[in-house]
């Protein structure tokens, strides 16, 4: 599955917070210092699709808030997790 994502950083919690330029958009509560925020993005993805991290990967936009991420061996759920 391939994502493309609007990434806000320093939120107070991690969650999908609907759409932002054509893209999904996704808040962080991890800053952006020094790739944290990619990292959380990695784990909350992972955990989100139930995969493990090395199935997620940031294929473009390190060091930007316009993301494009792989995600392997992911379905699109349509159900928020309880």
């Amino acid at each position: 599955m391939i994502l493309e994502l609007h990434v806000q950083p320093g939120a107070k919690k991690s969650a999908f917070a609907g759409e932002h330029a054509g893209r999904m958009k996704l808040r962080l509560a991890a800053p952006a210092v020094e790739g944290k925020a990619n990292e959380a993005l990695v784990e909350f993805l992972a955990d989100y699709f139930g995969v493990p991290k090395r199935n997620v990967r940031i294929v473009a936009g390190l060091k930007s808030r316009q993301k494009r991420v792989i995600v392997e061996g992911a379905e699109w759920r349509t159900t928020s997790k309880p």
